[in-house]
């Protein structure tokens, strides 16, 4: 006989504003961000971690969102891709490198990639192109060929270094 679902309040901080919910106790945080929250940069691609479009970070770190349940993020801080460039301001670093370089097509892929990069970035200085394409190995993209996305990535790099 199947378990009787259970609610849960949890509080979080999602892209600097606080949030108290009520969650059933098994949705995946990839559904949650997506259907609850209307954060729908945060792509659903494989359900299973492999494709790497539902990373987002907590707590600072990049996490593939449907390996998680929403239970998970009670007292944590969350970013999707909306977070990393609100409205009315500039791009952030890597999505201007991303348009620069053209390393979007259909741009399914791109959040999961961005927030991945996102965080090896700006905690591994001086990243090398080996490093760079050991960290995006996780993702899939159909459409790019993965050279722009390399290229924009170590232009990021080269630009966060000097930033920081």
């Amino acid at each position: 006989m199947p378990k009787a679902i259970k609610k849960k309040y949890i509080s979080f901080i999602l892209n600097g504003v606080n949030y108290e919910e009520e969650v059933d106790d098994r949705i995946l945080l990839s559904d949650f961000i997506r259907i609850n929250l209307g954060m729908t940069g945060t792509n659903i691609g494989c359900e299973h971690g492999i494709c790497g479009s539902c990373t987002i970070h907590i707590n600072g770190r990049a996490v593939r969102s449907c390996l998680s349940l929403a239970v998970e993020i009670d007292n944590c801080k969350v970013s999707t891709i909306e977070g990393i460039s609100k409205k009315n301001q500039n791009l952030s670093i890597i999505q201007k490198n991303f348009k620069q370089y053209f390393a979007l097509q259909c741009g399914f892929c791109t959040p999961g990639i961005i927030m991945t990069l996102s965080d090896y970035l700006y905690r591994n200085k001086n990243a090398s192109e080996k490093q760079i394409k050991d960290v995006i190995s996780g993702h899939l993209c159909r459409c790019t060929g993965y050279s722009s996305i390399i290229k924009a990535a170590i232009q990021s790099a080269k630009e966060i270094n000097n930033n920081v």
